[in-house]
C-alpha cells in the first residue's frame, strides 16, 4: 500500500524505455508534480485513508451544500496534512516520515480546527485580530509556503515572500511603486483570514472544481482510458504515410483528459510512438518536438483543460462551459497547424530519401474494432460538454460524469473499477492534487498582497506608459511578462499572478476582458515549452536521444500557433471571432470568415517555418509565405500602420499565386 501517486504514467509500459531513460522521464515528471514518499504498512495505510477522506469530502461538497469558508479551510486543511506526508523534506529523506513532518502535519491540523471553530466571530474581528489570530495566522503562512516548497520547489515561496516584504516595506519604495505600507496586524488577517489571500478565488476554484476533474482524470486512467485513446490513435492513423505525426496530434487531444499533465502526456505518447517516428524518417529533435508540442495541446484542449481555465471561469464570473466555448476554435486551429506540419513532414522526409511508407508495415486493430471494444471511453467526456449544456454546473456535471465512468469500467474485467481499485483511485485523485492546491493557496499570498498594496492597478498604468499607449507593444510587453513568470513558476501560478498584474493593462486599453484573460492564458501554458523549464521538451528529448534545447527550439517551430493567435483576439477588433464572441457588429458569418483567414494564415506560417510546400522553399518563398501568413492573421493592424487597404484580400490573393506557382512544378514522388 502506497500513499503516493505513481511517477511514470500508469497508461506508459515501464518495459519500452531503458532503465536509464525510465528514471530521468520519473525525475522531469517529479520536476512538475514533485517527489514523493511511497509509505509502506500501517503509514501508508493512513495516507490512502486521509486522500480518500479528502475526495469524499469534496465529492459530497460537489453534491451537498457547504459553507463556503469551511470548504475552503477544510481544502487547504487537506492540502496541508496530505502534502507533509506525501513530499519530502528533501529528496535525502524520502520515504522516511520524519519527526518534522509529524509536527508540521500536527500544525496543519491545529491551524484547520482553528479556523473553522472561530465561525463568524472570526471573520468579524479581521480589522481587530487578536494576539493569537496573529500567531496562527503567521503559522498558516509559514505551512502553506512549506508545502508549497515541497511540492512544487523553492521558487514559488520565495516570490510569496518577496510579496510580502514589499507589503510590509513598499512605503520606503520611489514612486510609483509605492504605497502606504502595512504592519503585521492588518496584513496578516488579510491573508491567513478574509476570503481575498490564501483562500480567496484560486482555493475556492481549486476546492470546487479542480480536485473534481483530478479525480475525474483518475478514473479515466484507472479505467484504461489513456492507454485506449493512444491505440485508438494508432488504429484511426495507421497504414498511411502521414500515421506517425498524425497519431501523436490525434492521441494529444485525447489524452488531454485523462492526464491533465503536458509532460505525462509527452511521456506517455512518446515512449509509444517514437520507434514508429524513427522507423519513417522524423529526426530525433524533430520527433522530440512533436511530442512536446502535443504534450502542449493536451492542456489546452477541452472538455478538461488545464487548471487554469477554471480559474477564468472564476474571475470572469461565466460557466466553465462559456470557457470551453471560447477555447473551442484556438484548439482546433492549434492542432490544424501541428497537422500542417505533419503533413509537410512527410514531404521534407519523402525529398531527403526517407520512408514515410514504412508506418504501412504496422499491424493495427482497425479503427472499427477498437472503438466497438472500447467506445464507452468516450462517453464520460461527452457526457460532461451535455451535462452542462443542459444547465448543469460544473461541479455536478464532472460528478456525474464520475459515476458514469465508473459504472461503464464494468463493461471491461481488466478495468473494472472494484472497491479495492475504486479507492486506490480516489486516493491517486486527491494525491494528484496537492501540488495545485498548494500553488493555488501560495498564489493567494501573492494576490492578496498585490490586491491590498494596489499593485494590479499601478503595474496597468506602467505597462501602459511604457508601451506608448499601443496596444500592440502592450500586448507583447504582457506576453513577454506572462512568459517570464511562466519560467519561474508552474501554469496555474503564471496565469493567477498575471491575471491581476498583466491582464489589466489590456482591458484598460479597450480589449474585453474574456480576450485578455485569455490571452494570459494561452501565454502561461507556453511556459511548458520554454527552457529553462521546457519540461515536456525535456521528456521527449530524453526518449528520444536528442538534445534538449535542440528539441525545445523544434517545439518552439511546432507550436507557432500556440504563439500566434492569442495576439488575434487581442490586437483585431473582430479577431473575438475565434473566441467565438463575436462583437454586435459581426454575425457568424463573419466568424467563419476570421476562422478560414486564421486557418490559411496559419497554413502559410506553417509551410515557410518548416521550409516545405510541396516542394522545398527558397529563403525568398518562405520571406512571401510569412507575409501572407501574416497579411491573413493580421489585417487590421496592416490596415492600421500602413493604411493598406483590404489587407487580408492581398493575402489571399499572394497565396493563391504561390499555390500556382508550387503546382505549376512536379512534384516529386513520395513513393
Amino acid at each position: 500500500m502506497s500513499g503516493s501517486h505513481s511517477t511514470l504514467p500508469p497508461d506508459m509500459d515501464p518495459n519500452s524505455v531503458d532503465a536509464e531513460t525510465a528514471e530521468r522521464l520519473t525525475q522531469l515528471i517529479e520536476s512538475e508534480e514533485g517527489a514523493t514518499n511511497n509509505f509502506k504498512g500501517w503509514l501508508g495505510y493512513a495516507a490512502v485513508g486521509i486522500a480518500v477522506a479528502m475526495s469524499l469530502f469534496h465529492l459530497w461538497a460537489a453534491w451537498d451544500i457547504v459553507p463556503t469558508t469551511t470548504l475552503r479551510f477544510a481544502h487547504v486543511g487537506f492540502t496541508l496534512v496530505l502534502g507533509f506526508l506525501l513530499f519530502p523534506a528533501a529528496r535525502r529523506f524520502r520515504h522516511r516520515f520524519m519527526p518534522w513532518d509529524w509536527a508540521l502535519v500536527a500544525a496543519g491540523i491545529y491551524v484547520t480546527w482553528y479556523l473553522i471553530s472561530g465561525g463568524d466571530d472570526l471573520q468579524d474581528r479581521v480589522i481587530f485580530p487578536e494576539p493569537m489570530d496573529i500567531v496562527v495566522g503567521w503559522l498558516l503562512i509559514a505551512l502553506v509556503l512549506e508545502a508549497a516548497r515541497r511540492a512544487t520547489g523553492w521558487v514559488m515561496p520565495v516570490v510569496a515572500i518577496a510579496f510580502i516584504l514589499y507589503a510590509f516595506f513598499g512605503n520606503h519604495l520611489p514612486a510609483p511603486w509605492t504605497h502606504r505600507g502595512y504592519d503585521a496586524e492588518r496584513l496578516v488577517p488579510h491573508l491567513s483570514i478574509t476570503l481575498e489571500g490564501i483562500f480567496g478565488s484560486a482555493v475556492d476554484v481549486s476546492a470546487t472544481l479542480i480536485i473534481l476533474f483530478t479525480i475525474y482524470g483518475a478514473i479515466l486512467s484507472a479505467s484504461g482510458a489513456g492507454k485506449y485513446f493512444v491505440d485508438f490513435s494508432f488504429a484511426a492513423t495507421g497504414g498511411k504515410p502521414s500515421s506517425a505525426g498524425r497519431t501523436v496530434v490525434l492521441s494529444a487531444f485525447l489524452l488531454g483528459g485523462p492526464s491533465g499533465s503536458g509532460v505525462a502526456t509527452t511521456v506517455t505518447i512518446g515512449t509509444v510512438a517514437w520507434p514508429l517516428m524513427r522507423q519513417v524518417g522524423y529526426r530525433a529533435d524533430d520527433a522530440g518536438g512533436l511530442l512536446a508540442a502535443g504534450g502542449l495541446g493536451a492542456i489546452i484542449s477541452p472538455p478538461i483543460m488545464g487548471a487554469a481555465a477554471f480559474l477564468i471561469a472564476e474571475y470572469l464570473k461565466i460557466s466553465y462551459l462559456e470557457v470551453l466555448l471560447m477555447a473551442v476554435v484556438p484548439t482546433v486551429l492549434y492542432y490544424a497547424g501541428l497537422l500542417f506540419m505533419v503533413e509537410l513532414d512527410q514531404r521534407r522526409i519523402a525529398a531527403r530519401g526517407g520512408n514515410p511508407n514504412a508506418a504501412k508495415g504496422i499491424a493495427v486493430e482497425s479503427v472499427g474494432a477498437m472503438f466497438r471494444r472500447g467506445w464507452y471511453h468516450f462517453t464520460s467526456l461527452i457526457a460532461i460538454i451535455g451535462f452542462m449544456a443542459w444547465g448543469y454546473s460544473a461541479t455536478l456535471s464532472v460528478l456525474y460524469a464520475m459515476l458514469l465512468a465508473v459504472a461503464l469500467s464494468f463493461l471491461s474485467k481488466e478495468h473494472a473499477l472494484w472497491p479495492r481499485k475504486l479507492i486506490r483511485t480516489l486516493a491517486d485523485g486527491a494525491n494528484q492534487s496537492i501540488g495545485i492546491a498548494a500553488t493555488c493557496a501560495s498564489a493567494g499570498i501573492i494576490v492578496g498582497c498585490i490586491t491590498l498594496t494596489g499593485l494590479g492597478l499601478k503595474f496597468s498604468d506602467i505597462a501602459i506608459q511604457a508601451a506608448g499607449g499601443s496596444l500592440v507593444v502592450t500586448a507583447i510587453y504582457t506576453a513577454l511578462i506572462v512568459w517570464v513568470v511562466g519560467l519561474a513558476v508552474p501554469v496555474t501560478a503564471s496565469y493567477i499572478i498575471c491575471a491581476v498584474v498583466a491582464a489589466p493593462a489590456l482591458i484598460k486599453l479597450g480589449v474585453p476582458d474574456y480576450a485578455a484573460h485569455m490571452f494570459v492564458f494561452y501565454y502561461a501554458v507556453l511556459s511548458e515549452v520554454s527552457p529553462p523549464t521546457a519540461l515536456s521538451p525535456f521528456a521527449a528529448a530524453a526518449i528520444t536521444g536528442a538534445g534538449p534545447y535542440r528539441t525545445t527550439l523544434m517545439a518552439w517551430k511546432y507550436t507557432l500557433p500556440a504563439f500566434i493567435l492569442p495576439f488575434i483576439f487581442v490586437t483585431d477588433p473582430e479577431g473575438v471571432g475565434l473566441l467565438l464572441r463575436p462583437t454586435a457588429s459581426m454575425g457568424w458569418t463573419d466568424v467563419a470568415w476570421q476562422i478560414f483567414l486564421a486557418t490559411a494564415g496559419l497554413a502559410a506560417l506553417a509551410a515557410a517555418a518548416q521550409g516545405f510546400a510541396r516542394h522545398a522553399l527558397a529563403v525568398w518563398e518562405r520571406a512571401g509565405l510569412t507575409l501572407v501568413g501574416l497579411l491573413l492573421l493580421f489585417p487590421a493592424l496592416f490596415e492600421a500602420a500602413l493604411s493598406l487597404p483590404y489587407p487580408h484580400l492581398w493575402g489571399v490573393a499572394a497565396g493563391t499565386a504561390f499555390l500556382a506557382w508550387q503546382i505549376r512544378r512536379p512534384e516529386p514522388s513520395l513513393a
